[in-house]
């Protein structure tokens, strides 16, 4: 199977703009973890799906070879600046472009200099992939598309790259509740905004690791309601589309408060 390995990260640049701040040093710890359990798997090709690139209309698929600058991110600029430095592995992607009108969502390429590049992408990159020496699939999060639909783009990228010979490494960029504080805080105190929040957080992240589908199902929309979940944690159908009947668990490496929000670092179990 190309599928080699599939996290879940989230996209917050806090951690990795200061990693000694000791509510973020776990995610910045189990982000490292991560990367550690993807090299070890030797993917050819990283396949990430990001909530913050927002598209609306079409499907949109990054396909400029080379995408380097840097990225200011609109909410925690006073905290630094994000370098980047990005390959698109622009044959798999255009594959999977060709492939999607076959379930009918029309897919377009975005290749010019100076594209935005959102900082979930970049985030993910700069932990997972350091040396920028893999190559990535880079998905749009188009609003309008249901967690089913991101679940089949998932596999046709999956299946497209096992057509091309290529080992994947799947990777879902986005948060878990998402309440921030509104006031200005001392970020040595970060916590998640409520207790409720952090119990369902906590609630799915077990039952995550239990590898009970079933039971995930079966709890996903009260909790993408209750805890105002990121994107209506429609990215985790990238990852269960793309590893399917393989899901056999996971493994958290890192859960934690993102000024007030949840953020998780989760690798998953594969048959």
């Amino acid at each position: 199977m190309p599928v080699v390995s599939a996290f879940l990260v989230h996209g917050n640049p806090l951690p990795l703009l200061q990693p000694k701040n000791p509510p973020w040093k776990r995610l910045h710890a189990g982000y490292r973890a991560a990367a550690k359990a993807l090299a070890d798997s030797k993917p050819d090709v990283i396949a990430v799906y990001s909530t913050q690139w927002i598209a609306v209309l079409d499907q949109l698929w990054q396909t400029r070879a080379r995408s380097k600058g840097v990225h200011v991110d609109e909410n925690w600029h006073d905290q630094g600046d994000l370098k980047f430095d990005i390959r698109a592995d622009v044959d798999l992607t255009n594959a999977v472009i060709r492939a999607t009108p076959a379930f009918g969502v029309r897919s377009k390429p975005v290749d010019y200099d100076g594209f935005p590049i959102d900082t979930g992408t970049i985030v993910a990159s700069r932990y997972l992939n350091p040396k920028g020496e893999l190559p990535l699939v880079i998905a749009s999060n188009n609003v309008y598309h249901d967690a089913d639909t991101t679940a089949k783009l998932a596999s046709t990228v999956v299946r497209c790259a096992d057509k091309l010979g290529r080992r994947v490494a799947l990777v879902a960029v986005g948060g878990l509740s998402g309440s921030i504080i509104r006031e200005e805080i001392d970020v040595a105190t970060d916590h998640i905004a409520s207790e409720s929040d952090d119990a369902w957080n906590r609630r799915m992240l077990a039952l995550l690791e239990s590898g009970n589908r079933r039971a995930i199902d079966k709890a996903l929309p009260a909790y993408a309601q209750e805890a105002r979940v990121d994107m209506g944690f429609k990215h985790l159908a990238w990852i269960m589309g793309g590893i399917g009947k393989r899901y056999a668990g996971a493994k958290v490496h890192a859960y934690g408060p993102t000024y007030g929000s949840g953020a998780a670092v989760v690798e998953f179990a594969l048959r």
